[in-house]
């Protein structure tokens, strides 16, 4: 990537010092062009991924699931859930009338259902919807003596050692015996704590009369009890149309205060990668990103074994480490995301009277996602920085290389003469005498500042600004230097670039009194 500054070593001539500073142009464009096509990948990996119908899918699946209310209480959704009599509503009416598509809007049979449903008619419903609770045990919390009489079963907030894993209820089936998880999705975090897999878990049936049935039964014996804490309503959705999967959760919290707090997550996805022609060449971007991992991998290497611990003590060879680490991270959840839709994809589709856990897939392609957005934000602050401390870098060498261009060094010459000759009259006093009055009148001018009550850190920063300026002219505006180009050491460029902070700070002091002068005239 490109590089702020370079270092040159030992002497050479004019012609070779000319050649050189061709070549590091040369090589300074070749890098920034490189960078450049790098960062143009980088996007079209980031925004190609994603694209308008991922929206309009989540929103009309959560318009649907959301948003409808119970038939004749217009304000009972799912999002206004607040008590266990609320969810049991919602569960029979909107998510039971939403699940199951199986008759046009004029009450015709739809077409070639192959024992699925079409939410929306478009939208194929992936095995069937599970549905899982969590529950505590009683005991979980202590009630106060006092209070005993009156409240004997106490239950905690939910953790994974507070769980409940007895069987309950009817004791018969699924819903009412505890399931340790088999699959590999990531623990939910909620609003009141972090729920792990497994549970009192039930699938729905294909039949819309079966499933209903079902909720009433459950309804009628307590399946929802004080001790639950949690229940997950997850399904998963495909839509041909757009190659695109909509994969669904459906929380509802039970905390300890009693009351429902409720969720959701709608995640659009696009598990089947590489179907289209614009999918061949996001491939192709993705095989250009790996090259270019490599490449600057191999230039961070070699810097390392060239500056050895002197590398590690800049902060943009940490931002280039940093980069090259969040590139890595990408490909490899990329590599591994991409492995899985391959392995389960095909299991999971065959399986159409169970759940088919998509959510697990769907994590781990959100995770990249984010992962490469992270990255292409990084890579576009170190692109800036660099943008500015180049352009900040020609701006002050052009100030102090501009006296030493062949039109002024004829005036010099004319300068130099006079001086000399006066010197011989003895009209003028030499250089050395000059220069220790003028390093007297600048200790003079420090201790008349003191005197005068100026700020200590103030003298400071102006006696280091001169000696900055005494230093950097006396390489820049000598005239005893006869070529044309003298390279800048990476300690040069750091004093030119706090000395151009420095004057930009007294220029914007300077404007503040302006206006204040300005202000006080006006006023008069």
């Amino acid at each position: 990537m490109a590089e702020a500054s370079r270092w040159h070593r030992g002497g050479a001539s004019k012609h070779k010092l000319h050649y050189r500073k061709e070549v590091e142009i040369t090589t300074t464009l070749q890098e920034l062009l490189l960078y450049f096509i790098f960062l143009i990948n980088l996007c079209i990996l980031t925004f190609g991924m994603v694209n308008p119908h991922m929206y309009y899918l989540n929103k009309v699946m959560s318009s649907l699931f959301l948003d409808t209310s119970v038939p004749g209480e217009e304000r009972t959704n799912f999002k206004s859930i607040r008590s266990i009599t609320d969810f049991w509503k919602f569960m029979e009416g909107p998510l039971l009338e939403g699940l199951y598509w199986d008759s046009w809007y004029n009450n015709q049979q739809l077409y070639n259902l192959k024992n699925s449903s079409r939410i929306y008619y478009e939208n194929i419903l992936l095995g069937v919807p599970r549905v899982r609770q969590l529950k505590v045990r009683n005991n979980t919390c202590k009630v106060y003596s006092s209070f005993q009489s009156l409240m004997s079963e106490c239950y905690g907030k939910y953790t994974s050692a507070n769980e409940d894993l007895s069987n309950f209820g009817l004791q018969i089936n699924t819903e009412w015996r505890y399931s340790t998880s088999n699959t590999n999705s990531p623990w939910h975090w909620g609003f009141l704590g972090v729920y792990r897999n497994g549970g009192y878990i039930f699938t729905l049936s294909k039949s819309k009369s079966e499933t209903k049935n079902k909720f009433i039964d459950l309804r009628l014996n307590s399946w929802i009890t004080r001790g639950t804490r949690v229940i997950f309503i997850d399904f998963s959705l495909y839509n041909a149309n757009v190659n695109l999967f909509c994969i669904i959760r459906l929380v509802a919290e039970f905390p300890a205060t009693g009351g429902i707090l409720t969720s959701w997550q709608f995640y659009s996805v696009k598990l089947l990668r590489y179907v289209s022609y614009y999918d061949y060449f996001i491939a192709s971007c993705e095989i250009t990103f790996c090259i270019f991992l490599f490449v600057f991998t191999t230039q961070e290497v070699k810097k390392i074994k060239e500056f050895k611990s002197a590398y590690f003590k800049s902060i943009w060879n940490w931002l280039e480490l940093l980069l090259l680490l969040l590139c890595f991270v990408a490909v490899s959840f990329n590599t591994y995301c991409n492995v899985q839709i391959f392995l389960l994809l095909g299991e999971l589709l065959e399986s159409t009277e169970q759940y088919s856990d998509f959510y697990f897939l769907a994590c781990w392609h959100i995770y990249y996602n984010n992962i490469i957005a992270i990255t292409i934000f990084f890579a576009w602050i170190k692109n800036m920085f660099l943008a500015i401390i180049n352009d900040t870098y020609s701006e002050v060498k052009a100030d102090y290389s501009i006296g030493r261009r062949p039109d002024f060094e004829l005036g010099k010459m004319i300068k130099q003469s006079y001086k000399n000759v006066l010197e011989k009259f003895r009209l003028k006093k030499a250089r050395k005498d000059e220069d220790k009055k003028t390093s007297k009148d600048s200790g003079d001018l420090a201790e008349q500042a003191r005197r005068e009550g100026f700020d200590e850190n103030e003298i400071q920063k102006a006696e280091q600004m001169k000696k900055w300026k005494e230093r950097l002219e006396k390489k820049y505006y000598s005239t005893e230097i006869q070529d044309d180009y003298q390279p800048v050491t990476q300690e040069e460029f750091r004093e030119l670039f706090l000395y151009a902070v420095e004057l930009e700070k007294e220029l914007h002091y300077i404007n503040l009194k302006l206006n204040q002068v300005m202000r006080k005239v006006s006023a008069l």
